[in-house]
């Protein structure tokens, strides 16, 4: 299975054969770490800028573990104290980045659609970690490889997503995922936090969890994305937890084996039971937070093998030069 994309700007581009070879590369990944074989050289030689115009934590250690790991040379710009606070525009920002010659670009940006201009107007590979309310790839991607691992597949399993799902890239890069791979997806959430037009989105949509979670064999809650409310969307967090945090009870209705997941950081006592979320035989919270690094390391390195291709080194979406 080939990797043939040029950027990582969204799951929408991606054939099911794409994912499934990303998924490969990142699961051994995942083993070799396991076994202690942390480092390559699958980027030796090459530089990876991460521009993150959003604060973040999890999302911007893991792009530069991973790209450390794979011997890219890493260099994380301060975006938040950056020339655009000066008037800088974007595409300054793209042609000030060409001069640099980077061979790789992290981006989060909160505005949908920046990361793809920026791909438009740079002379590199751009990988998109996370847009607006676009999309966020390598955390569908991660959360793809934890379902695969802990279910044995990624087809034919009916999956729960809960939560504030208006506001989430994170909720829509898992639908298209999700969708590609023939899984039966429900939406479970209030009306208030559904996104406009949700009836053409071709998924199950309800507002009762123990409708929602009925045999479910995924539970993926989501954050409540307050940064992104600009009115009152909840009566209260009391109230929210009561009808939509996921607790013991309202789990009850999914299949006995079903794995619980969140993306992070997570709102304990809000969105899930503190204890749930620590419960080893149910979450799988923290082997996302592990495959996160395994996901972005496959992700850069099939972008560094097909930057080498197009220079004439090796096959398109094969292995990088070690």
């Amino acid at each position: 299975m080939t990797f043939n994309q040029r950027h990582l700007l969204g799951i929408e581009p991606l054939h099911p054969s794409e994912i499934i070879a990303l998924l490969d590369r990142a699961d051994h990944y995942a083993e070799a770490t396991r076994a202690g074989h942390k480092h390559g050289d699958a980027l030796a030689g090459l530089t990876q800028i991460n521009m993150f115009f959003e604060n973040s934590t999890r999302t911007q250690a893991s792009f530069e573990i991973a790209g450390k790991r794979l011997g890219a040379d890493v260099m994380n710009m301060a975006m938040q104290a950056s020339s655009l606070k000066k008037g800088e525009t974007l595409i300054d920002t793209a042609l000030t980045l060409n001069a640099m010659r980077p061979d790789l670009l992290v981006v989060r940006h909160p505005q949908s659609g920046a990361v793809n201009l920026l791909a438009e107007k740079v002379n590199c590979a751009v990988l998109n970690a996370g847009d607006g309310k676009h999309e966020h790839p390598t955390q569908a991607l991660l959360d793809a490889l934890t379902i695969r691992r802990a279910k044995g597949r990624l087809h034919r399993l009916t999956v729960a997503i809960c939560g504030d799902i208006a506001h989430s890239r994170v909720a829509r890069s898992n639908l298209i995922l999700l969708g590609k791979m023939e899984n039966r997806v429900r939406l479970v959430g209030p009306p208030t936090l559904m996104p406009a037009q949700i009836d053409q989105l071709g998924v199950e949509v309800t507002d009762n969890m123990a409708e929602g979670l009925k045999g479910a064999d995924v539970v993926m809650m989501l954050r409540l994305q307050k940064e992104r409310m600009d009115g009152g969307f909840i009566p209260s967090e009391r109230e929210y937890y009561h009808r939509f945090g996921l607790d013991a009870e309202k789990l009850s209705h999914a299949k006995p084996d079903a794995i619980v997941m969140h993306p992070g950081p997570m709102n304990r006592g809000v969105e899930i039971d503190g204890t749930l979320a620590d419960d080893i035989n149910r979450s799988v919270i923290q082997e996302q937070v592990e495959m996160g690094v395994a996901v972005r390391m496959a992700a850069m390195d099939l972008l560094a093998a097909n930057l080498r291709a197009s220079a004439g080194q090796v096959e398109p979406g094969g292995p990088a030069a070690r």
